[in-house]
């Protein structure tokens, strides 16, 4: 267990957990941001790109589970990501489409934040969002963050605005100036 909530349990996911990660990663609606939903092949990639992240950061995006029932919901983590053009520590989060609406990923997002924070020592945290992405740039607001800046990501053939948000540690200066 990397994190516990109220209501969730934050883990490293693995292969076991490939059926709900699936879910997620295979349905359009819960993938508008990305405009696609995801291949078999795709999702295995997915996964697998979370263990290396966990080889080489120690982090990368957990499993989320509902802490009653076990049943795993999203997706939750730090990940490093390209902003504009410097790697920084994004929370990011997923989570399928039942689970939306009822504050998990703000629950999750604020423990991924906090994590990085006292467990990692990092003095800022982003997310980057798509700018039509308004749920999740709700979450980021929720989670303390501010807007920072915008710029165009190249994704699966298109050209894609994201917005950049991030928190700062309190008495931390600005590890990214955008």
């Amino acid at each position: 267990m990397i994190l516990e909530t109220g209501r969730l349990l934050l883990r490293e996911m693995d292969f076991f957990d490939r059926p709900a990660i699936a879910a997620i990663l295979q349905d359009r609606q819960a993938m508008y941001a990305y405009e696609h939903a995801f291949s078999d092949k795709e999702v295995n990639a997915w996964i697998t790109q979370q263990l290396q992240r966990y080889a080489e950061y120690g982090f990368g995006l957990w499993a989320v589970a509902d802490r009653s029932s076990g049943t795993v919901i999203g997706q939750c983590g730090i990940t490093m990501q390209s902003c504009p053009d410097r790697l920084v520590p994004e929370v990011g989060y997923l989570f399928r489409r039942s689970a939306w609406g009822h504050g998990y990923a703000t629950e999750a997002a604020i423990a991924c934040r906090d994590y990085a924070f006292h467990r990692l020592g990092l003095s800022e945290v982003f997310s980057l969002i798509r700018d039509n992405n308004y749920p999740s740039q709700r979450v980021a607001l929720r989670n303390g963050m501010s807007l920072r800046g915008r710029f165009v990501k190249h994704y699966y053939g298109m050209d894609l605005t994201h917005l950049i948000f991030s928190v700062r540690r309190p008495g931390a200066l600005s590890a990214c100036a955008l």
